[in-house]
């Protein structure tokens, strides 16, 4: 496993045909309860240019009104369709079940969407407080297919073939309106992420040296084509286009290649006394390329035919955006950092070895891991850094105790160095709007190292029974966190930072218990975590005479982790009968305040509130291999809540909209969805 992985890192293997037919399928139906309420709002996606004019044409072509499609900017509203949920598995051995093969494929289709209301922190012209209202539709439809070869070419000797292909498209309209303009984004996006694994497990002198290796190669793919926003202005109840800024229009793509090899090479050493003496040592390497494009077109409304060409008003000159005229006011932009190469390269070894000694098991291990993390504009672009390149070696040791209480509890104490790396998308030096905020990468921004201790006890009193608890602690260097930043200029912008050094501990209990046909399920993490920052802090002037009556000085404040909640508790009631083969569960999550926004100011942090989500879910099988089903999730409809906790400046606010005393900043509903399908094991048949 890489070193990448402060909080641990799972290995996902899938795993092999089984020794008899197994075929099975589901079918599934659902839907949003926003929907019943609110028209679902969509365009035709099938009249996106996928490439930009200049991307077609070239850089110096002079682009005009007639390059850009009018088709997939007609916005329509109805009634969404049902969800639509689909999957289909085969797996079965052959040649004397030494050949396997597993197939899986899935197809998702469904509406979904959420309403927000965004609250301003500061007062508009008239005194009072903008309030932003928003309703987004989503029409996602998600795909993906799975399958492995595995051949036993001897009882000591197996290949393993591993393909997947998954592709997701999401087709949004977002509605924004205020008391004084509306803004809509149409806009479709595309993903899909290929990789191929070969996998060889090798086996030598009755099992005492292990080889395995492992070769991959993945393909990721990211396009936004034809992001279209229009922009209106309400004066005294009249709508019309924007005269400045009518609309921009937006094409994105970037592709991901990764190779990477693995190797794995053991021995085993059985004493005489029963020691056991596990020695393994491998290494791997990886490399990954990513080019990414970026061109915007801005546009001013323009109608020749009226007096006021720039003047258009809804009702009388456009009903739909299709039917507004434009102007190319701007064009190209493809000098923008995000035109841009980028790579990393990563080799690593490694040497552990494992100690078992009666009921105790010492592992310890070493590894080293190079990374070369870099990028380059594409076009040089003004007072952005065009080039940049990090590389650095790191020392990750570990060491794990394991004791065998019985034969059903053990005793855990690990300790581990691991680390967390910028993504491409972070150290580009870009900057643009994307949601709510200007946003801007960090060409400066350092990995993270983490030094992670945990001790745990387990005990599996049962089969389906478990008890859980343990103590962590981590000593983080680095933390990458996000937030609003300013110093460019007079623009703030929200982007990755380096703050300084973290410390987060904490504990944590897991519990299943199951009493006859009724069970339970709860776990609960309690974490502190806490980093100190310089932060800017405005007082009142002590100078009377001095030029302004506010002066900033820069104090120190702890606060929590970005994105880490001090509590989060599920719970689960399980109902489970096997005679008759129902099983049912219904569960509560709850995820505490958490920090989601820092601020440069003292006290001006940003934060989610405590969220409870209620989930329920059942199945009923019968004898054939018919199965049918239910799940019902978000059914309380909490809403998101973000807000600015009270402090010496909002207290005195009058006016604005509040929560516990401070500042509400974002309400957002998502609404409560439900799906019921029916399944079949054909194997049972």
């Amino acid at each position: 496993m890489e070193g990448d992985g402060i909080g641990g890192a799972i290995n996902m293997v899938m795993k092999d045909a089984p020794a008899t037919t197994h075929i099975t399928a589901n079918l599934a139906t659902g839907y949003n309860s926003l929907f019943f309420i609110d028209d679902y709002l969509h365009f035709n996606t099938g009249k996106i240019s996928k490439r930009s004019p200049n991307e077609k044409y070239g850089l110096g072509y002079p682009v005009q009104i007639r390059d850009f499609s009018r088709g997939n900017m007609h916005l329509k509203s109805g009634v969404a369709f049902p969800a639509l949920n689909g999957g289909f598995s085969f797996g079965s051995r052959f040649f004397k079940s030494k050949l396997g093969f597993l197939a899986a494929l899935s197809y998702q289709r469904g509406a979904k969407g959420n309403s927000s209301d965004l609250y301003s922190t500061s007062t508009d012209s008239d005194g009072k407080q903008s309030v932003t209202s928003r309703f987004y539709a989503n029409q996602q439809t998600r795909s993906g297919i799975h399958t492995k070869l595995d051949m036993k070419l001897s009882e000591n000797h197996k290949l393993m073939w591993y393909n997947a292909y998954m592709d997701l498209t999401n087709g949004q309209v977002r509605q924004s309106e205020s008391y004084s303009s509306q803004v809509t984004r149409l806009r479709w996006n595309h993903q899909s992420v290929l990789n191929s694994t070969l996998r060889g497990e090798h086996s030598f002198r009755d099992a005492t040296l292990n080889f395995d290796w492992s070769a991959s190669f993945g393909k990721a793919f990211n396009e936004t084509p034809d992001n279209i926003q229009v922009n209106e202005l309400i004066i005294n109840g009249i709508t019309s286009v924007d005269q400045n800024d009518g609309a921009s229009r937006r094409w994105e793509h970037n592709s991901d290649d990764d190779l990477s090899g693995f190797t794995n090479l053991s021995y085993r050493i059985k004493r005489s006394d029963g020691i056991l003496i596990d020695l393994s040592a491998g290494g791997m390497y990886r490399t990954r390329e990513r080019k990414s494009y970026f061109n915007e077109y801005h546009f001013k409304p323009w109608d020749e035919l009226k007096s006021n060409p720039r003047e258009l008003v809804r009702g009388i000159d456009y009903s739909n955006f299709d039917e507004i005229s434009f102007s190319v006011n701007s064009y190209g932009n493809l000098s923008d950092p995000l035109n841009y190469n980028a790579s990393e390269k990563i080799g690593a070894v490694y040497g552990m070895g494992k100690v078992s000694i009666r009921k105790i098991q010492i592992t310890a291990g070493l590894r080293s891991e190079y990374t070369d993390q870099g990028y380059f504009l594409r076009f040089p672009t003004d007072g952005a850094r065009n080039e940049g390149n990090q590389t650095y070696t790191d020392l990750l040791p570990s060491i794990g105790i394991k004791d065998h209480l019985s034969a059903n509890a053990n005793l855990r104490l690990t300790y581990y160095r691991a680390i967390n790396r910028p993504s491409f998308f972070e150290i580009v030096p870009y900057s643009i709007i994307y949601e709510d905020y200007k946003e801007r990468g960090n060409p400066d921004l350092k990995h993270t190292t983490a030094d992670n201790m945990d001790f745990r006890f387990e005990y599996y009193p049962g089969h389906t029974e478990q008890f859980m608890a343990g103590l962590f602690y981590k000593k983080i260097r680095n933390p990458i966190e996000f937030g609003m930043m300013n110093g460019f200029g007079q623009d703030i912008f929200y982007m990755p930072m380096n703050f300084g050094d973290a410390v987060n501990w904490g504990s944590e209990l897991d519990i299943m218990k199951y009493f006859n046909r009724f069970g339970i399920k709860a776990n609960y993490t309690f974490t502190d975590s806490r980093i100190t920052t310089t932060k800017i802090k405005i007082i009142n002037n002590p100078d009377q005479g001095g030029e302004t009556n506010i002066i900033t000085e820069y104090v120190d404040q702890t606060r929590p982790l970005y994105g880490q909640a001090a509590h989060v508790a599920n719970f689960s009631m399980l109902f489970k009968d096997n005679r008759n083969i129902w099983d049912a569960q219904v569960s509560f999550i709850y995820t505490g305040d958490r920090l989601v926004y820092v601020s440069r100011y003292v006290n001006e942090d940003i934060w989610q509130a405590g969220f409870t989500s209620f989930d329920a879910s059942g199945e009923k099988k019968f004898k054939s291999g018919l199965a049918l089903f239910l799940k019902l999730s978000n059914i309380l409809n909490t809403p998101m809540i973000q807000f600015i906790r009270k402090n010496d400046t909002n207290a005195g606010f009058v006016g604005f909209k509040r929560y516990r005393d401070g500042i509400l900043e974002r309400k957002e509903y998502y609404g409560v969805n439900f799906l019921i399908g029916i399944k079949f094991n054909f194997s049972n048949f």
